[in-house]
């Protein structure tokens, strides 16, 4: 590793990253009348990624996941979130978010840039098992945050059950089945108490 880079560099790195804490998400923290940002989504999942380590799919490299998550929305920086119920232009969505990725990253020299580049890489293509653990918890989040809230994002941003249902069960039953198990129970319960827009 190069430990010559000028220290103010890294410096522009780091100064650079703070903006991921004016990303507005369109959720609420539990118990907050504000919408979440979205370096506290990363710090959050990264916790819960920790906590559920021993109910993943299978055996994973935990300090790879929380890596994974907390480099998995830097791009929105330049892109701003988008709600993960969305259902089109994910791929125009992620290009772009991968040039932003390569371009914050781009700050540090290329051997600091490259693994974190590729760990962003990675998480999107959900093709290891960190990475499908990584995802599960990072769908689930939202989730928890609306059943916290009696659905406020949902029925704010006129999301359905199904749809939620068809966007996060199967990254989360892949990922982490005994979250899944826990999850679908308490969303039909949410169902029939009016936490969607239907």
């Amino acid at each position: 590793m190069n430990t010559n880079a000028p220290m103010h560099d890294l410096i522009a790195f780091i100064l650079e990253i703070d903006r991921l804490k004016g990303v507005t998400r369109q959720t609420r923290p539990a118990g907050m009348e504000r919408m979440e940002n979205s370096a506290e989504h990363s710090w959050q999942i990264a916790m819960m990624a920790l906590a559920l380590a021993p109910h993943a799919a299978g055996p994973v490299d935990i300090d790879r996941v929380v890596r994974m998550l907390l480099v998995h929305d830097i791009g929105e920086i330049d892109t701003g979130d988008t709600l993960v119920y969305v259902e089109d232009g994910w791929a125009e969505r992620k290009a772009a978010e991968l040039a932003a990725v390569r371009r914050i990253f781009g700050l540090l020299p290329p051997e600091q840039a490259a693994p974190f580049v590729a760990l962003w890489e990675e998480f999107e293509a959900e093709h290891t098992p960190e990475a499908r653990f990584a995802h599960a918890i990072d769908r689930a989040m939202p989730v928890l945050l609306n059943l916290a809230s009696g659905g406020r994002s949902w029925r704010d941003n006129g999301v359905s059950h199904a749809r939620v249902v068809r966007r996060i069960a199967e990254p989360i039953r892949q990922g982490c089945p005994a979250l899944w198990a826990h999850l679908e129970g308490e969303l039909e319960s949410a169902r029939r108490r009016g936490f969607f827009h239907e």
